[in-house]
């Protein structure tokens, strides 16, 4: 028996990971109340039970005493049930923004602001992401990236990385982004922008990768960049960090900031106990 119980931040992606869990092959439970849990347990856990694969949905939106959870789920473990828990998350920044995208008010402030109803649910479910096996960030992940990430996690037994780096390159006439958490500027480096042959192509062509490669400085800067990564990526994950955000800038996003981020990943990929992937923000 596999039981998995998903709960997270509301926004955060915990219905989509609970039905693309149900279309694996998962029984699936959502928005149950807290105090039915352990009857819920007690059934499918029951000898003689066909039932193989379950995933338990628990939702602030669907039990304010949802406080009483990890007295449960505890004393459910005293009592032999095993469990997986899988926190769903994301940024205060992109909460908020997919609240107003919905324009549906925030369950933790029905009448308020929406960061004051995310403010307070994070600190209801401060212990429970702590306890978490699984905290997977969906600040960045495409829905396709996230059904790959559960897929490898619940159905192929794979190895769950805990901190998922995300290589992003921008512009900085577009501000940089809010929730990077290391920013390079490579505005230093010869700018394609300037070469009329060059202008209307991106890094993600090769004239402009050989133009910004061919520079003795650039291949410096990215060995120096590499090293300086490899020290501080085992920390990170050492001290349980979810998202590490690589801001890679440059004027306008398209050119040098594409190239140098497309060459931190390619360094970076396969080489550490982490998941990464690559975002272009400014690029179109």
């Amino acid at each position: 028996m596999r039981f998995v119980v998903v709960t997270g931040m509301s926004g955060g992606g915990k219905a989509t990971a609970v039905n693309m869990l149900e279309d694996e092959g998962f029984y699936c439970v959502d928005n149950l109340p807290v105090r039915l849990v352990d009857k819920f347990m007690e059934l499918v856990f029951r000898p003689g039970s066909e039932i193989e694969k379950v995933v338990l949905g628990l939702d602030v939106r669907a039990d304010r005493s949802f406080d009483n959870v990890e007295e449960v789920l505890a004393t459910l473990r005293d009592r032999g049930y095993d469990y997986e828990i899988l926190f769903m998350d994301a940024s205060d920044e992109v909460l908020v923004k997919r609240y107003k995208e919905t324009r549906r008010a925030h369950p933790m402030a029905p009448d308020g602001r929406v960061q004051d109803g995310i403010a307070r649910e994070r600190e209801i479910l401060r212990n429970i992401k702590a306890k978490a096996d699984y905290v997977i960030d969906t600040s960045h992940l495409l829905t396709r990236d996230l059904k790959q990430e559960l897929v490898r996690i619940f159905v192929d037994d794979a190895h769950y990385n805990s901190l998922m780096i995300n290589v992003m390159s921008f512009g900085f006439k577009n501000g940089i982004p809010t929730d990077a958490d290391l920013v390079f500027d490579v505005r230093f480096l010869p700018n394609p922008y300037y070469i009329e042959e060059l202008k209307e192509y991106t890094g993600l062509d090769e004239p402009v990768h050989s133009y910004v490669m061919g520079f003795p400085q650039t291949a410096e800067f990215l060995d120096r960049l590499e090293d300086m990564l490899s020290f501080l990526i085992p920390y990170y994950v050492s001290e349980g960090k979810n998202q590490l955000v690589i801001a890679v800038g440059c004027t306008g996003g398209h050119h040098r900031s594409v190239t140098i981020a497309m060459e931190i990943y390619d360094r970076l990929k396969g080489k550490g106990d982490y998941g990464i992937q690559l975002i272009h923000r400014d690029i179109h």
